[in-house]
């Protein structure tokens, strides 16, 4: 080989190592740091486990408790409930969602945790609750409390399903076959009595609840296709999807659990962290700031290019939609 081979030779690659080291930069610092935290795996399966149990994923729930050979958590009889309520609010059918969250009893359940303990301690729990000195409650308000719904005890989630139904209602007065030229005017009957018999007594006892009134009646004023801002979201299923997800967290606290994945809370505090540690690690960034990677990557799936998404919808406000995962997921 000759001399000038030989040097073209070399001269190619070193420019090829070049090449590879541009295109695979070092890792950042507080990368190394991060991988050189180890985690225990009993701490992620108890996260994965209260994300399927808090979120309604039944089936896969008894497997990887199967397969991690753990105890399931929380109620998982529980779920498939939450999921058939929840299932019926997506689908619109408010009426059939409401009478299965009447037929949920919270207190039932929490009382039922506690059916292997001698006879003797349940005997002694009831009259303790009943007649305890310092409770304000009679014995008749004691006995409603304990047979009351989780509607009952939060008015505004009432409020909230109750519009919804009238939106519902109002949804298939305006929508397009039953405003079609061919067709007689849609009857609207049902709507005003709905809302002067379930809404309108209740729309007194706050401001907000008047306002959300008045703007789900406005509905019925403007055409579908020419509705404003305001107005526009109440015919959006979005809608459907932000009380289902404020349902599943009432029971969820009726039950004594969290009202969401712990994970999702996990997320919450880590984008605090990060943006502290931006920032200075002060409210007023008068701290030494913390040298971090331009992105940091959260490792979930569905995460956007700038590292929001994430589980739930977090980083989306906390409110985003579950992702369909199983049959009977209460997402389908």
């Amino acid at each position: 080989m000759s001399g000038s081979s030989r040097h073209q030779m070399i001269t190619v690659n070193v420019q090829s190592a070049s090449t590879m080291s541009a295109a695979k930069p070092l890792p950042h610092a507080f990368e190394k740091k991060v991988e050189d935290v180890k985690v225990s795996k009993s701490d992620i399966n108890s996260v994965i486990m209260d994300y399927l149990i808090n979120e309604g994923y039944p089936s896969a729930a008894r497997k990887f408790a199967k397969e991690a050979n753990i105890e399931a958590t929380g109620d998982i009889e529980s779920i498939s409930e939450r999921v058939e309520i929840r299932n019926a609010i997506l689908a619109g059918d408010i009426q059939t969602a409401i009478e299965k969250i009447n037929d949920f009893n919270p207190q039932v359940r929490r009382t039922a945790t506690l059916a292997f303990a001698p006879v003797f301690q349940l005997v002694m729990i009831i009259p303790e609750f009943m007649h305890h000195s310092y409770s304000p409650l009679g014995v008749d308000e004691k006995l409603l409390l304990l047979q009351s719904s989780v509607l009952d005890t939060d008015p505004a989630l009432h409020f909230s399903l109750l519009r919804l139904q009238l939106i519902e209602l109002i949804r298939t007065c305006i929508s397009p076959s039953s405003t079609s030229t061919s067709t007689p005017a849609p009857d609207i009957t049902p709507v005003l009595n709905f809302a002067s018999t379930q809404l309108a007594p209740r729309a007194p006892t706050s401001p907000t609840f008047l306002n959300d009134l008045e703007q789900t009646m406005a509905l019925l004023i403007f055409p579908p296709d020419a509705l404003s801002p305001t107005l526009s979201p109440l015919l959006d299923t979005q809608l459907r999807r932000d009380v289902a997800t404020a349902v599943n967290q009432a029971m969820l606290v009726s039950l004594g659990q969290r009202r969401e994945a712990r994970i999702k809370s996990l997320v919450r505090v880590r984008a605090w962290a990060e943006a502290k540690a931006r920032e200075g690690g002060t409210t007023g960034g008068g701290g030494a700031v913390v040298k971090l990677p331009e992105r940091l990557s959260l490792g979930l799936d569905g995460e956007g290019k700038d590292g929001s998404g994430g589980v739930g919808g977090v980083g989306r406000e906390g409110n985003g939609d579950l992702r369909e995962g199983e049959p009977d997921a209460m997402v389908t």
